[in-house]
């Protein structure tokens, strides 16, 4: 038990940092699965991958509570009346991405869901990033905060966050790419990415437990407590992150994730062609 638990803290530490970083937790979680796999049932496995996530979703409720809570008491009513804007607007950007994943996500997977569209899509993804930065470098942001994200805005943001269902795209990644190309300033375009995961993830953890109930699967002790550990451990890890990125775009530029990017998919086809051709 203490080895799956040690296992499981390091995914939860995998989990939290990939997931709010732009460079894709599918292209870490490949590379790290080829060596950390755990002894686990291919349908709990399938659901820990997802609900882990809840973690980090835990970790954006607590350090944008009183910003995301309409009824904070500190609020008055002018500030209350643009979170529930900035919840609609959170909702219309979910709203591509839910319906495309609902009837393409399996499909997605069944075809996209291997090492070289993964390395294809960091490596494409880093150029753009780089590409990007440079283009909008002394360009005049039309939305310096969240706030002043408008309904269509963030249509269109949500639009770019289709593009997270090919793997190794990264969510995070996706929709800061798409809010950059729209003039979202870079924390605001991390701050609104943060809160489109909030709905996304809780909807794609229910399906997951809906579908693991219904299959029949139960868990044993072991995944149990391997649950409870990367649920932990990526609540706690994504506090840091989060905290990290907020304060890093405020002074920094997305160039170098690009450029981590473009190594890694290097590194994820350099490995898997090695590992063919040796075995």
């Amino acid at each position: 038990m203490f080895l799956e638990a040690l296992k499981a803290f390091f995914i939860g530490i995998v989990q939290g940092i990939t997931e709010w970083l732009p460079v894709s937790s599918t292209g870490h979680m490949i590379l790290f699965n080829e060596f950390i796999r755990l002894d686990v049932s291919d349908g709990f496995f399938e659901l820990f991958e997802v609900v882990i996530q809840l973690g980090s979703i835990l970790a954006v409720v607590v350090l944008f509570f009183d910003k995301l809570n309409p009824f904070s008491p500190k609020k008055d009513k002018d500030m209350k009346k643009k979170t529930w804007s900035l919840w609609m607007k959170v909702i219309i950007a979910v709203i591509p991405a839910a319906v495309i994943g609902l009837l393409l996500d399996d499909w997605f997977n069944e075809h996209f869901y291997n090492y070289v569209v993964v390395a294809i899509a960091l490596i494409v993804y880093g150029v753009a990033f780089i590409v990007i930065e440079r283009f909008n470098k002394n360009k005049t942001k039309k939305c310096e905060d969240v706030y002043d994200i408008d309904c269509f805005t963030a249509l269109k943001i949500g639009c770019f966050q289709v593009l997270s269902l090919i793997p190794g795209t990264s969510r995070s990644g996706s929709t800061i790419i798409g809010a950059s190309l729209v003039g979202v300033s870079r924390s605001a375009a991390a701050e609104f990415s943060f809160f489109l995961a909030i709905p996304v993830m809780l909807g794609a953890s229910l399906l997951k437990c809906v579908k693991f109930v219904l299959d029949g699967a139960t868990m044993t002790n072991i995944e149990i407590v391997v649950l409870i550990v990367g649920l932990v451990t990526a609540f706690l890890v994504s506090l840091v992150v989060i905290k990290f990125l907020m304060n890093f775009v405020r002074r920094h530029s997305f160039e170098s994730f690009g450029w981590y990017r473009i190594v890694l998919g290097a590194v994820v086809i350099g490995y898997f062609i090695i590992k063919n051709f040796i075995f």
